[in-house]
């Protein structure tokens, strides 16, 4: 059985362009009244933003393609996998349900605040303690990883509260939480022998 399969390379390759493109795309719909370095991604999909159906989209394609590569990241530990579909139902969750275009939103919030805990958690949560799993599942990986999210999502919080640059934290946080899937996945292939090896 393969540690994980080919189209678990597609859903995990797809969801960090299908996150970049549908907030640049969005960004670009909604105007110079935009700010991404201040402003969170939220604004761009909550109710009578011009993009709002483009990120929209792009939301509930990239929560799709998150329960798809958990379905299939065979390498990692279930605990890891269900806080990875988690982390997709999250996402679905925060298309379906916007932020209000104005003032704030407690179930967003919500939404907003156990997907972040999930999709930070879930490479701890995943990890084999077997030596021979895949380097991005072992657990030094998996909480160096977690830590480093976590330090990004404190970096979120301060910058949401100060209303500095909220939406470029927000966009390095989700960026690395969205790409570190396909880290995992591409660490799970089987690797060709160099030259050296084939020639012993």
């Amino acid at each position: 059985m393969r540690l994980a399969p080919w189209w678990t390379v597609l859903s995990s390759g797809c969801a960090p362009v299908l996150l970049v493109g549908g907030w640049t795309v969005a960004t670009v719909l909604h105007g110079p009244g935009y700010d991404p370095a201040t402003d969170t991604i939220s604004l761009l999909a909550s109710d009578g933003a011009a993009g709002r159906w483009v990120l929209t989209a792009a939301l509930l394609a990239l929560g799709l393609c998150h329960l798809v590569t958990a379905s299939g990241l065979r390498a990692a530990a279930p605990a890891g996998r269900l806080a990875l579909a988690g982390g997709g139902v999250a996402v679905i969750l925060l298309a379906l349900f916007p932020a209000p275009s104005s003032g704030g939103s407690l179930s967003h919030g919500w939404v907003v605040g156990v997907g972040f805990a999930l999709m930070a958690l879930w490479p701890v949560l995943g990890a084999d303690h077997d030596g021979a799993a895949p380097w991005a599942l072992r657990p030094s990986a998996a909480i160096t990883v977690c830590a480093l999210m976590g330090v990004g999502a404190v970096w979120f919080l301060i910058e949401l509260q100060g209303r500095g640059d909220a939406g470029l934290a927000e966009r390095v946080l989700t960026t690395a939480q969205t790409v570190w899937p396909l880290v995992a996945v591409l660490s799970c292939l089987p690797r060709r022998p160099g030259p050296l090896e084939r020639a012993g």
